[in-house]
């Protein structure tokens, strides 16, 4: 028998023996990724009882490749140490807030988060909110103008509208005055105004990055592993945070085409520095350069009686870390929870720990747009409210214009205020920072301006969701199933 009989008579046989490797392999590769038993068991089924097909969704769909690209493309990032933490406190020294009981909980808390974030609370921080551009934008121009040495700007859309030209002219005067200037827009929010502003910030000679930058925006790809954060950081001294980006449809007096209401936040103190490191590892690893001296770090003075701590969010080393702490929060909370997110669309656990933390008795209240400027993410947060609703949540939608706050509110005491949304893409799929604060006057003015918008808003009932006509039901279940990736 000649090599060519051979092949012609084996070929099945070597076939059947490569697709059982795969198919092995791919097992193995399940068994040992997949931590969700349900999904592991799906994916299972599928490989040995659908061979083809199974294979090749796994390692299409099943295979997280956002962590691995960001843990390969973020590898040589710099990792930025403070120069003092002076101002750190043990999670103990919450319990000197206050002598209520309600604080033991949030104890256990500032431990969780510690040991999450592997960073120590900081005492001595003022917090002011500022709603809407129309009390922000005003306010970090002023900051801007009376800068004296350095400015970090972080932006995930940094529009070159009206706005986005009084900032670039308040950048370009302060580098003109020989102030150390960055601006860090990200590669995708950088085009949503043409030109792109980093251009025009450019010619005037200031320092502006693009964050992964990309010629094709709409490139699946790049839809994630966004820099979704939002900083802005004065001498070093005086931060700005929240979720506002800058556009022109922040600011309703200006009677905008597309009005936004947000909240942003301007903080003072020690913990500013923990703000500037954020803004210096990703400067670092989009231009190389490392941010370090006083000019970036200098000695911070308490401003206020507040505590909280900085928390980086992302795909890379700081994977999962906010997500742990709101849950954290929601099993610690002793009164009341209350959240308003413009996006809502949280994975089966954080559902199952608000649905528990309304069975224990706590007042659990939910505030979202009424109207989305995403259809898709609609639809698909409305089919998850139903067993929200039939545990005792309460869910309020906010009248327009589209409402893109982003807070959380525990116990009267505990503010989570920053860039991420309650869904898979801020928490797993985007870089994020946000801060939480152990401060009952910051809680209370926020909770005032939350009891303004839910008195606005309309409550959603148990009974207006099952009134819903079947094919409503349909398109929001079906769009539901897409949830992880919208």
């Amino acid at each position: 028998m000649n090599s060519t009989d051979l092949l012609y008579t084996t070929w099945p046989y070597l076939v059947t023996l490569v697709a059982f490797c795969v198919i092995l392999a791919t097992a193995v590769h399940i068994l040992l990724q997949k931590q969700n038993t349900r999904a592991a068991a799906g994916w299972l089924g599928l490989v040995w009882f659908a061979p083809v097909l199974g294979v090749c969704l796994y390692w299409m769909f099943g295979v997280n490749r956002i962590e691995r690209r960001a843990r390969l493309r973020l590898a040589d990032k710099q990792m930025v140490t403070l120069p003092d933490k002076e101002a750190a406190v043990p999670p103990s020294f919450i319990e000197q807030l206050s002598g209520s009981m309600k604080k033991n909980g949030l104890v256990q808390l500032s431990r969780m988060t510690e040991k999450l974030t592997r960073q120590p609370l900081i005492q001595g921080n003022k917090v002011t909110p500022l709603v809407n551009g129309d009390q922000a934008f005003p306010c970090m121009l002023s900051c801007i103008a009376e800068a004296q040495h350095s400015i970090t700007f972080c932006s995930y859309i940094f529009d070159n509208d009206s706005w986005g030209s009084r900032f670039k002219a308040a950048l370009r005067d302060a580098s003109k005055r020989g102030l150390d200037v960055k601006v860090l827009i990200d590669g995708v929010g950088v085009r949503y105004s043409f030109p792109p502003i980093t251009r025009e910030l450019r010619k005037d000679g200031i320092d502006a990055a693009e964050f992964m930058r990309t010629i094709l925006p709409w490139r699946f790809q790049y839809f994630n592993l966004r820099n979704h954060r939002k900083t802005l950081v004065i001498d070093g001294r005086v931060g700005f945070t929240g979720g506002m980006n800058i556009r022109d449809g922040n600011c309703l007096a200006d009677n905008p085409s597309h009005p936004v209401q947000d909240l942003h936040f301007q903080i003072e103190g020690p913990v500013v520095a923990e703000m500037q490191r954020s803004f210096a590892e990703d400067w670092s690893f989009t231009t190389r350069e490392v941010l370090t001296g006083g000019k970036w770090y200098p000695h911070l003075d308490p401003q206020g009686s507040g505590v909280g701590r900085g928390i980086s969010d992302g795909p890379d080393e700081d994977f999962d870390k906010l997500r742990m702490v709101i849950l954290a929060a929601i099993a610690t909370a002793q009164t009341s929870i209350r959240i308003i997110t413009p996006y809502f669309l949280p994975d089966t656990e954080l559902v199952s720990a608000l649905r528990i933390a309304a069975l224990r008795g706590l007042e659990v209240e939910i505030l979202l747009p009424a109207n989305s400027n995403l259809r898709m993410v609609k639809w698909a947060s409305d089919a998850g409210l139903e067993e929200l609703l039939q545990q005792g949540c309460r869910i309020f939608m906010s009248p327009p214009p589209f409402d893109h706050s982003k807070i959380m509110v525990v116990d009267h005491s505990w503010v989570l205020l920053g860039s991420a949304n309650w869904d898979s893409r801020s928490l797993a799929l985007n870089f994020e920072f946000n801060m939480e604060f152990y401060d009952v006057q910051l809680a209370a003015e926020v909770e005032t301006i939350l009891q303004e918008k839910r008195s606005a808003a309309r409550e959603l009932t148990l009974e207006e969701i099952l009134s819903r006509h079947i094919l409503v039901k349909l398109r929001n279940r079906f769009f539901r199933l897409f949830s992880p990736y919208l």
